[in-house]
């Protein structure tokens, strides 16, 4: 029995649909069975949140029952902020499971997780356990009280966490490259590079006759969504973009104001994201944050679409480096998205790249290889 740990976002993104996916994988290429343990944030009061943030968790009870009652050998952490923290990996572990963690961003010293700054610009100003400059800064864009809490439990407990862990998994070399020069305590930590698994899509369309591109993303100033509307603006392209998130009135005022032919779909089922790619001529996936995967990107690639994206973080070992443009330039990727656009050449071979890095039997074979130490 392999138990999960996860502490949902307010809103759903690439964290979620990973959980989702190594639920389904780990039955099916590991053949056991798997128990997934989750909480909320957006069913957590604020003082709720910075009191299990000033404990590193709250009451862990939840976890070791858990491990007990169902007899899981291993314990899978997630993202564990901040109703878990370090206490559900301690009470894992004396409960007798193996403890693995994933960092799937970086909030071990970023308290906004993503290293942009409020101006959304890239940002290592917190190192190590000096995490004051998101205070000054507020770069989760709460109250300063909620500033002050992140940043004194990230430097009170980010260790404690990392040390509670058996084995710490990131998805690529980038990602660790990006915590070791955020000063992230994994000097002692025993680190393993796997990435995220991606099937080959059920549906794979001829990119070539695709009428409009897609860009399916958490609508947020760290996505980038709004480049990706100037620029098909620019390239005189239809975008449908899905997803939902904070900043959708603002992106929705945008489009309007720039004339530019969007279709906000919102979140939408598998089926019909899987729909909607092999009606696409492309993808477009703008991040302005160091990416830690590029889920998206991944997803699209194995739907055979050539890919227009931004240079940012991860994005550059899933790509090459001619079909990236630097965050935020939206001249530049209009011009990416009218040079790749149908290009069923470039979508095949993204196919046979992710396959190569991510199909779900690879990542099982790693996996399994660390549950089983």
């Amino acid at each position: 029995m392999i138990l999960l740990l996860h502490n949902q976002y307010r809103t759903h993104g690439g964290e979620e649909r990973v959980v989702d996916d190594l639920s389904r994988l780990i039955p099916e290429y590991l053949g056991e069975p798997v128990e997934l343990l989750k909480r909320s944030s957006a069913s957590m009061s604020g003082a709720a949140a910075a009191l299990a943030l000033a404990r590193g968790g709250l009451d862990p009870t939840e976890v070791s029952d858990a491990v007990v009652r169902s007899q899981a050998r291993v314990v899978h952490g997630h993202n564990l902020l901040p109703a878990f923290g370090w206490r559900a990996l301690a009470a894992a572990r004396k409960a007798g499971a193996r403890t693995v963690l994933s960092l799937h961003q970086y909030r071990l010293v970023c308290a906004a997780g993503t290293c942009l700054d409020p101006a959304g610009t890239d940002c290592t100003r917190c190192h190590g356990r000096d995490t004051r400059p998101g205070v000054r800064l507020n770069c989760r864009g709460g109250t300063r009280a909620e500033a002050a809490v992140y940043a004194a439990s990230l430097s009170a407990w980010s260790a404690r966490i990392v040390a509670e862990a058996d084995v710490v998994l990131v998805a690529n070399r980038t990602t660790l490259n990006r915590l070791n020069e955020l000063g992230a305590p994994l000097a002692r930590a025993r680190v393993e590079i796997i990435p995220y698994p991606v099937a080959a899509a059920a549906q794979r369309a001829t990119p070539r006759s695709g009428e409009y591109a897609i860009c399916s993303a958490r609508l947020s100033a760290d996505k980038g969504v709004d480049v990706a509307i100037e620029a098909c603006r620019r390239a005189g392209r239809p975008l449908v973009l899905t997803g939902h998130g904070p900043d959708e009135r603002a992106l929705r005022a945008l489009a309007a104001r720039l004339g530019a032919d969007v279709t906000f779909a919102g979140r939408v089922a598998d089926d019909e994201l899987a729909q909607l790619r092999a009606g696409a001529a492309l993808a477009v996936v703008p991040s302005r944050f160091a990416e830690t995967f590029g889920l998206s990107a991944a997803e699209a690639m194995a739907a055979a679409l050539p890919v227009a994206a931004t240079s940012a973080g991860a994005l550059v070992e899933l790509l090459p480096g001619e079909d990236l443009t630097a965050p935020g330039d939206a001249e530049a990727l209009a011009a990416s998205i009218e040079r790749l656009w149908g290009d069923a050449e470039r979508g095949e071979a993204n196919a046979a790249r992710i396959e190569a890095i991510a199909s779900p039997a690879i990542v099982a074979a790693k996996l399994a290889a660390v549950y089983n130490g």
